[in-house]
């Protein structure tokens, strides 16, 4: 089991981003869902206010094969490979790099050259469901690209700050704090928590199995509910609450599985007294209390990893995403309580998770100049180190554009925006949050983003 903070332990910033995480209440993001309705076949004006019209980035078609996984790709650049570019890159990765676990067009390519010209990236995605070193792996095995857990950001990455700050502000050691994770496939996500340093994790379906008439409804899934399930280190016994399961934090990891039984514990939890399940809070729906009360009573912290109410699959149209499950969760609680459901959202658009995204940056960075240049070294010292600027590419609007835009970074890098057409945006339409470009696919990006910079490299070039 790998420590709480194993990757990286001398991050930048911790204690800004533990802040961030644990104390902010974010309202729900917005996300317009263009793709249901339907278009008019003259796209709208494009009005410049933060905001200017995008531009759009075009290259002449170049011929780019790809023969196997382990494909060499040969590039001519004209600035020595050893030269430290001042610019990186942070890649999104459904509807950027692949699509329906597919690589889209020129992903390969666009990685490889990178990695060829020591020019740094991060993977920083609103995905996640596994742990970081099985996502890199297929990654690595999808694009054919050799990638590292080092630069790699899940939308729930970030929990691996919270664990010892939840067991301290509930009073208890870690080993003594209990935590629920919700979402991904069987126990996944409860897998992932551990590697945290999560030590007492119990997942929905070990509460269903342990008390199935806690909700009627779920007895299609009870075999596959039992396969993952554990017994719970507590019995769930309301007349006895010292002794009984007390959830301290609750982590909605990955998009719920089985809303509706999701749904329900969560709400049994947050009506709770000190996050005993199948306690009630007298507390709630006192008005001479804040939010009528609800939330007052020690009950469990609420953490979503993501607000994606939409995101790029297989099928043609966006589908509902763990943005989705929150804004159900939401509605259900204020029609129950008249309150506002109190909770912490991460992942991109917010704050928090691009300043941890920069911390691993630059992390990641400084380990290439030490490899690259000594450690020490007086070049480094006189500047080679200092980040001034990195390329977004994502193909969500109101995740990876409207985060890059308003990401005022600690270190004064600049932040630049480029949507691609092979996700979540729909061509012709007018994105909400203005992109510095729109170019048609990853490749094009880092090409846009190359000559942004200056640079003149000949990318995508391979041997036939």
């Amino acid at each position: 089991m790998r420590p709480c903070l194993s990757r990286p332990r001398d991050i930048l910033f911790r204690n800004d981003i533990v802040r961030a995480i644990s104390t902010s209440v974010y309202p729900a993001c917005h996300i317009p869902a263009r793709a249901y309705h339907k278009q008019s076949s003259s796209p709208p004006s494009l009005r410049g206010t933060q905001h200017q019209r995008p531009e759009t980035f075009q290259t002449r078609r170049s011929f780019i094969s790809r023969r196997s996984l382990n494909t060499e790709l040969v590039f001519e650049p004209k600035i020595p490979a050893s030269d430290i570019p001042t610019f990186a890159f942070a890649f999104d990765i459904d509807g950027v790099l692949l699509r329906s676990a597919r690589p889209l067009p020129g992903a390969t390519e666009a990685l490889l050259h990178l990695q060829k010209n020591n020019i740094p990236f991060i993977l920083l995605t609103n995905g996640g469901g596994k742990l970081e070193s099985e996502r890199v792996q297929q990654l690595s095995e999808k694009l054919g690209v050799p990638l590292s857990e080092d630069n790699f950001v899940q939308s729930h990455t970030p929990f691996k700050l919270v664990v010892e700050d939840l067991s301290k502000r509930r009073g208890k050691s870690v080993e003594d704090t209990t935590v629920l994770v919700t979402g991904g496939d069987g126990d996944k996500c409860r897998q992932v928590a551990e590697s945290y340093g999560f030590k007492n994790v119990v997942i929905p379906g070990d509460i269903l199995t342990a008390c199935p008439s806690i909700w009627p409804f779920s007895k299609i899934f009870s075999d596959s509910y039992k396969a993952a399930a554990r017994p719970l280190p507590r019995p769930i016994d309301p007349t006895n609450p010292k002794n009984s399961l007390q959830i301290d934090g609750i982590f909605v990891f990955n998009d719920p599985r089985d809303w509706a039984l999701d749904t329900q514990i969560i709400m049994d939890l947050l009506m709770s007294k000190d996050g005993v399940l199948g306690t009630v809070s007298e507390k709630n729906g006192d008005e001479t209390l804040p939010n009528f009360g609800y939330q007052q009573d020690m009950q469990p912290k609420l953490y979503f990893s993501n607000p994606d109410l939409l995101w790029a699959a297989a099928y043609h149209m966006p589908r509902l995403g763990q943005g989705g499950f929150q804004a159900a969760l939401a509605g259900v609680f204020n029609q129950v309580t008249r309150a506002k459901l109190k909770r912490t959202v991460i992942g991109k658009p917010h704050s928090a998770t691009y300043k941890y995204a920069e911390a691993v940056l630059i992390n990641y960075r400084k380990k290439m100049l030490d490899e690259l240049l000594g450690k020490g070294s007086r070049r480094k010292k006189n500047g080679a180190g200092k980040l001034s600027r990195v390329f977004m590419v994502g193909d969500n609007p109101a995740s990876d554009i409207q985060g890059a835009n308003e990401f005022n970074s600690p270190t004064e890098a600049t932040w630049t925006s480029i949507l691609v057409k092979t996700g979540v945006y729909e061509e012709g339409t007018e994105p909400e949050f203005k992109p510095k470009v729109i170019v048609d696919n990853v490749l094009d990006a880092v090409k846009w983003a190359i000559e942004q910079e200056g640079w003149t490299d000949n990318v995508g070039k391979v041997e036939r």
